[in-house]
């Protein structure tokens, strides 16, 4: 009965598109993502704004197929 209907194990955080530049980065920081290595395949942070590699525009749509 959980909200997820497809995913079947944890549930991924999706990254934020700009950084809001705290100092202890937040759990969606995608500068902090970035770091660990749990940013989506194709994704990339540019003046800490999440950009896709590609050169296309982020959508928020695009990240939950990503992710």
């Amino acid at each position: 009965m959980g909200k997820d209907k497809k995913s079947k194990g944890k549930v991924r955080k999706l990254p934020k598109t700009k950084c809001c530049v705290s100092k202890s980065r937040c759990g969606r920081c995608p500068i902090r993502m970035l770091k660990e290595g749990t940013l989506p395949a194709g994704y990339t942070v540019k003046k800490r704004v999440l950009v896709r590699a590609d050169g296309k525009k982020v959508t928020k749509k695009g990240l939950q197929k990503a992710a």
